[in-house]
């Protein structure tokens, strides 16, 4: 099987990578209109400001969409079958698109509390993805 494919780093993008591999989920943020951005962008969205900040998210969110993968034709992901693709919503209001890990794919249900955890793929990229969210006291999701 072939290696996962590995993400693009752009100079734009590599706080985001640098906080992943330091286990470290970064947002940037717009310094004119004070709103969230995700996906790293040169510009706000929003306002059209360069003026953009990094910050380092709470790492919490719910699962807004998602769908398990059962199937996959051979690939780098066939191993992982079945997996889960999420978009999350996290607490800041940005929703990315990930993977549930540390569940069982038929437990995942919308608006389920997350929380990050990240994974390393090579040396320079770790991917955060999401698991539910421990419950106070008893370390389980």
């Amino acid at each position: 099987m072939p290696d996962k494919p590995v993400p693009p780093v752009q100079p734009w993008s590599e706080p985001f990578w640098a906080g992943a591999r330091e286990k470290r989920l970064m947002l940037q943020k717009c310094a004119s209109c004070n709103k969230y951005i995700f996906y790293p962008r040169l510009g706000c969205p929003f306002c059209f400001s360069e003026r953009l900040d990094w910050t380092e998210a709470s790492g919490h969110g719910t699962v807004y969409s998602y769908t398990v993968v059962k199937n996959n034709p051979p690939s780098s992901f066939a191993g992982d079958v079945p997996f889960v693709i999420a978009i999350v919503e996290l607490e800041e209001g940005v929703r990315m698109m990930t993977n549930i890990v540390d569940c069982d794919p038929e437990a995942v249900c919308c608006d389920m509390p997350v929380e990050v955890t990240f994974e390393p793929l090579t040396d320079k990229i770790t991917l955060p993805k999401f698991k539910p969210l421990a419950k106070e006291g008893t370390g389980n999701a």
